[in-house]
């Protein structure tokens, strides 16, 4: 067994977004269009098993020396679009975020302060170097243990995808950009009139302002990545999230705030569920 493969891949969730080739400018273009012919392009948890590698080494590689290559690819309507790993980028970012996301002590541990300073300078250098850089963004964002809620309300229940595949089970859901702009502003637009501004609201905001940036014939997908390996399959067949958030759009959009905040607590359990398993021994 490599080492790759005999890391343990974390229980994450991706929300990614594949933009067409058209929206990348050159020479990049006509890498992603090679790119996106090769029958030998790594898998979905291929870019989660290196990173762990890198940080079981000794020292740990909090962040790599140069940007991933690679990229997930997909075909819209018969056009190729593709969605940058730009595992770099997302390390750095990432490695900003980890102070509010673990205690002290286990951040010292495991990414020593010495280290941390080191890729906070690069990351510095690295914006300074090009005006481009400091408004760079991710095409993947990430959530461990759970699905974040707001995720749900991008997509309908039609749009989901679950079945087997050769790396195993998958559960998906994959929309056009265009769609998951609109759903967004009427979601927006509807909880801002009858709730008050709070972490859903802001969530909701912030994802919203990271799709603005991409091409308007884009893909966005949600997908279930590493979570089908805790969650029984009888559940995940079983799971209708979106359609239950959605559902609760509409409950609240007739008034019904009893209905509406019982089907968004009944969401919320359940995933607070899912995330509990992390501290199962």
């Amino acid at each position: 067994m490599s080492p790759s493969t005999a890391v343990t891949v974390p229980y994450t969730s991706y929300l990614r977004v594949y933009e067409p080739l058209a929206a990348f400018p050159e020479p990049e273009r006509s890498h992603w269009a090679r790119y996106a012919k090769r029958t030998d392009r790594p898998g979905v948890q291929d870019e989660l098993r290196g990173a762990l590698t890198a940080l079981a080494a000794v020292p740990p590689v909090l962040v790599q020396a140069r940007e991933s290559a690679d990229a997930f690819v997909a075909e819209v309507d018969g056009v190729v679009c593709v969605c940058p790993w730009r595992t770099r980028l997302r390390g750095w970012q990432a490695l900003s975020e980890a102070g509010s996301e673990l205690p002290q002590p286990v951040l010292d541990l495991a990414m020593p302060p010495s280290l941390r300073e080191r890729a906070s300078a690069d990351y510095d250098s690295w914006r300074r170097r090009d005006p481009q850089h400091t408004d760079a963004r991710p095409w993947i964002r990430t959530a461990l243990w759970h699905v974040p809620i707001r995720w749900f309300l991008f997509f309908r229940d039609e749009e989901r995808e679950f079945g087997k595949t050769p790396e195993g089970l998958r559960l998906r859901y994959r929309t056009p950009m265009v769609q998951a702009r609109r759903r967004i502003a009427r979601a927006l637009k509807l909880l801002r009139a009858e709730l008050e501004e709070g972490p859903l609201v802001d969530g909701l905001v912030d994802v919203g302002r990271w799709l603005e940036d991409f091409h308007p014939r884009s893909l966005v997908e949600l997908d279930y990545g590493g979570l089908v390996h805790i969650i029984p399959e009888e559940q995940l067949a079983s799971d209708h999230s979106a359609a239950e958030a959605d559902e609760g759009l509409d409950a609240l959009r007739e008034g019904d705030e009893a209905r509406a905040g019982e089907l968004y607590e009944g969401l919320a359990e359940r995933w607070r569920s899912v995330q509990l398993r992390q501290f199962a021994s």
